[in-house]
């Protein structure tokens, strides 16, 4: 009990306990606001990977409608529900159950 009084009276020990719980607690970068900052990084990493990868779509289908003709007419009708002059084009729509 006596090196524990001691321990806690020491200025040293003091000093260093105050500077510790100033840096967790109270400092403009505590540990929660770095907590907040490493999640917001993996949700910003999370999707730059996404749009990284639509980028990629994007292009892969960019350069196959530029290539070929035919790719061009299947993306106008499937996308753009493109028709020719005497067909009809029907749309079905799949509905999800509702829980």
């Amino acid at each position: 009990m006596n090196r524990i009084l001691e321990l806690v009276r020491n200025k040293y020990f003091l000093s260093v306990l105050a500077f510790v719980v100033w840096m967790l607690f109270f400092d403009k970068n505590d540990m929660i606001s770095q907590f907040e900052f490493r999640s917001e990084v993996n949700k910003l990493q999370e999707e730059k990977d996404f749009y990284v990868k639509e980028i990629s779509q994007v292009k892969k289908d960019l350069n196959e409608l530029n290539t070929n003709l035919n790719t061009a007419e299947k993306f106008a009708r499937e996308k753009y529900f493109m028709k020719k002059d005497n067909e009809d084009v029907f749309v079905i729509i799949k509905e999800t159950p509702k829980d």
